[in-house]
């Protein structure tokens, strides 16, 4: 390099070190035009080449004085010209972060740490380039000072790397594997326990006191109420208008979408949380769980959530072979997962008149898997039990009104695992019990109302079994008057082909069950009274109520019968559906099973397709050709999480996949805003076609830049 430029690179690095300085000491009146903050901008693209000069550099001068480089003159130019330009960059990238870090969005500690270190490592850049000629700048040196250039230079890197992406952003993927303590639901907090987490997960790496990106700190209460610099992130019970939920449904492409486009997203379970959260009324922060209501949708996802997680880590058998549940599942035993992908699982037996012990034995297969067990109202007997002890993972029994004794309950002693046990309406008294609940080491409440056990030994059960919740059940003194459960239904679908006949019908003797079907409230003078042998042969919406004299008149439930004459031949998706809710891909529409409202129930986890992000399309083949004139769909909504109905389905039809026309489209009405959630079948009508092939595009419900997110169990052609 010509020598003059030489002198003037070197003047320029020791002007540059006066001029840092300077920028340090008045750093609070320094003001960035708009014009330079591309320049401010420019630190991150520019700080890699420095550390690599300086690292090169620091290592050639560990062999400065050996033999073969001592009088090396080439290795000696080259070592000069990379200490020098490594500090000449070195005070470019320091100037260049000063001139980002007066910026919005960055301040705090971490911003003060990263940038003393990096001016740190400029002055040592420098001095070393200034003083590396001297007399005793020997080997010892070299390595002391090497090795302070790289404890800065990690350090510096350190602090750049958490005001980037957060802190503990090389280990976070890692933390999917850790376990965290788990917090019982009756101590947990909305915010602290639940909401929170969620945030320190995937936000607060960037909107904490280190990082205030947008102005926004979502580390606490306060920070979160007051939002950013655009504004309030929510208005609590208005998800429509929530900031933060229009940021995080944004396209992953978008510059607002949150979190940014790198970073590890929310799952959409996260995202049913934060939309429930905010869609309620009132925003929780310090109130507990439990002390929300029962129907509350937020309580209802936070309790699936934690007995998830209690229940991955207490099953750790293997999954059952599907081949086994499949061929165990029958018109009078349903075996269901408790949780999608849990090895765990609910065995439900109906129907005295054809209940065998038979029914129990072939269990045996799927012993350790079953979780839970409902045999209520069946001629279950003491030498049953026996078979039922092999469950030995067996956390829940319901035994109520069966044949058993409290001798046979000495088999279930052996059950470690037990924490509830229902024995209401059986034949046990008080001296058995009383001996053997000691026995029963891991049992956490037990209900005993309707047995032969008298008010007063009911508790003083209790009152000597102090870590047992004992149900006692109702007690009727005459002074109140009892709320009727609403009405229930026999029929194991409610999907038919040709007729059906509506099972309404309720457990306690004496009940009438007036009912309609034009969608009115049905009451006790209008509405028909139900009875056995009515038969509907169309899709037919009945709402209907419970009425006894000397009991209040049950709730309103609702029973849709629909009517599915025509099921394909075989069926494909041609999208993603999304990985929370998978079901059973393209069966799941024709197979009849409807899911239910409420995220403990498996039918809610099990039995719903869902897309948000794409459109849901649905390819049907019929082997032979059809005549088709009506098509509906079945779907849930819930308003306060983000559920909608589709915004408009295109149902296109033809003689193949590549010759097909429109011909009927379905926009299902909006939900009212605070509307409870509900199950709903919308269908249309059309001019009768001849088809082989179907396709059916259902499209999320879109508003602005946010796709909602659409469910759907069963689909109808008729």
């Amino acid at each position: 390099m010509n020598r003059k430029l030489t002198v003037f690179a070197s003047q320029l690095l020791a002007a540059l070190v006066i001029f840092i300085a300077f920028l340090l000491i008045f750093e609070n009146k320094l003001v960035v035009p708009l014009w330079l903050q591309p320049a401010g901008r420019m630190h991150p693209l520019l700080l890699h080449f420095p550390i690599v000069l300086l690292l090169v550099a620091v290592v050639l001068d560990l062999f400065r004085f050996s033999r073969s480089t001592a009088n090396n003159a080439f290795y000696h130019s080259l070592q000069f010209y990379l200490f020098l330009s490594a500090a000449l960059l070195c005070g470019v990238t320091v100037i260049m972060g000063l001139l980002l870090s007066r910026e919005e969005g960055y301040e705090g500690e971490m911003l003060q740490w990263h940038k003393w270190t990096g001016a740190l490592l400029f002055f040592i850049a420098a001095a070393l380039f200034f003083i590396r000629n001297k007399a005793w700048y020997k080997r010892p040196f070299v390595i002391s000072s090497g090795i302070v250039v790289v404890i800065v230079l990690i350090l510096t890197g350190h602090y750049g790397a958490t005001l980037t992406h957060g802190d503990n952003f090389v280990w976070q993927p890692l933390e999917a594997y850790k376990k965290t303590k788990q917090v019982p639901f009756d101590e947990a907090v909305v915010f602290a326990d639940v909401i929170r987490p969620v945030l320190e997960r995937k936000c607060t790496g960037c909107h904490n006191p280190d990082k205030l990106k947008g102005e926004l700190l979502l580390t606490d209460s306060a920070g979160i109420m007051k939002g950013g610099k655009s504004g309030e992130l929510f208005v609590s019970g208005s998800i429509e208008t929530s900031l933060l939920l229009e940021r995080i449904h944004m396209p992953l492409e978008e510059e607002k979408h949150m979190p940014p486009k790198g970073k590890i997203q929310l799952t959409d379970f996260e995202i049913e949380l934060l939309t429930a959260w905010i869609g309620s009324q009132k925003t929780y922060f310090s109130e507990k769980v439990a002390d929300l209501p029962e129907t509350d949708t937020l309580r209802q996802l936070i309790a699936a959530l934690l007995t998830t997680e209690a229940d991955e880590e207490r099953f750790d058998f293997p999954a059952a072979s599907e081949k086994d549940i499949a061929s165990l599942n029958t018109d009078y035993r349903t075996i269901l997962s408790v949780a999608k992908g849990s090895p765990a699982l609910s065995v439900n037996i109906y129907n005295r008149e054809v209940y065998s012990s038979r029914q129990l034995e072939e269990l045996n297969k799927i012993r350790r898997n079953i979780v839970a067990l409902n045999v209520n109202k069946l001629p279950v007997t003491d030498d049953q039990l026996k078979t039922i002890r092999q469950f030995e993972n067996l956390r829940d029994l319901n035994l109520n009104f069966t044949d058993i004794s409290a001798t046979g309950l000495q088999s279930l002693t052996a059950l470690s695992h037990l924490r509830n046990l229902s024995l209401s309406g059986t034949k046990v008294g008080y001296a058995e019990l009383e001996k053997l609940l000691p026995q029963f080491g891991s049992l956490q409440t037990l209900s005993v109302w309707s047995t032969l056990l008298t008010v007063k030994e009911m508790e003083d059960l209790q009152q000597k079994n102090q870590q047992l919740k004992i149900i006692t059940g109702f007690v009727d003194d005459g002074a109140d008057l009892l709320k009727l459960n609403p009405p229930q239904v026999r029929n194991k679908t409610l999907v038919f082909e040709e007729t059906i006949s509506p099972g309404l019908f309720h457990p306690v003797k004496g009940v009438e069950i007036r009912y309609t079907t034009d969608g009115s409230e049905p009451d006790s003078l209008n509405a028909e009274l139900f009875e056995e042998g009515t038969v509907v042969n169309s899709n037919t919406f009945i709402k209907a109520r419970a009425y006894k004299e000397g009991w209040i008149s049950s709730d309103v439930v609702s029973f849709d019968f629909m009517k599915n004459t025509i099921r394909p031949d075989s069926a494909v998706l041609l999208n993603k559906l999304n990985h929370v809710h998978l079901a059973e891909g393209a069966n799941t529409f024709f197979d009849t099973k409807l899911g239910a409202i409420g995220a403990n129930n498996p039918a809610w986890a099990n039995y719903f397709a869902g897309v948000r992000g794409v459109d849901m399309e649905l390819v049907c083949f019929f082997n032979n050709p059809v005549t088709v004139q009506s098509y509906g769909i079945h779907y849930m909504v819930e308003e306060t999480t983000g559920i909608y109905p589709p915004g408009v389905v295109e149902v296109w039809g033809g003689e193949s996949q590549d010759k097909l026309k429109l011909i009927a489209t379905l926009s299902p009405p909006l939900p009212e805003k605070g509307q409870l959630p509900f199950l709903k079948l919308s269908e249309t009508s059309f001019k009768p076609t001849r088809v082989s092939c179907l396709k059916i595009i259902a499209k999320p419900y879109q508003l602005k830049e946010r796709r909602f997110l659409l469910l759907i169990d069963e689909m109808f052609l008729n």
